[in-house]
């Protein structure tokens, strides 16, 4: 039975699509490998992912696991969170609706066999 570690960061205020932009190209990377790419990303999501992947190492390290570095990324996701819906005024008295969205992000870590 292999140690797991998971960290969950709910209601981030980055749509989902260009979370799961980041997720993708971590996915089935040990997490030092994955810490060392998400640090040089040109992306603003990497910021929240590098984040939530460094609570999920401090999470294994509470269940003793002895490098959590060498853990790999066997699980990440992004689902949908909530839309906060805004209105933004337009000409003649008309109004669009900007939505902002959320997600929420999930990344598990396991040890290898």
């Amino acid at each position: 039975m292999s140690m797991e570690s998971k960290a969950m960061l709910r209601y981030a205020r980055i749509t989902p699509r260009k979370a799961r932009r980041v997720i993708d190209l971590i996915r089935g990377k040990k997490a030092g490998d994955a810490m060392i790419a998400l640090r040089f990303m040109p992306y603003r999501g990497a910021q929240f992912v590098e984040k939530l992947l460094r609570s999920a190492m401090a999470n294994a390290e509470q269940k003793e696991v002895d490098v959590p570095e060498d853990m790999r990324v066997v699980t990440a996701y992004v689902d949908e969170g909530p839309v906060m819906k805004r209105l933004f005024p337009r000409a003649m008295g008309r109004a669009n609706i900007i939505k902002k969205k959320s997600c929420h992000i999930t990344i598990v870590l396991a040890e290898e066999e």
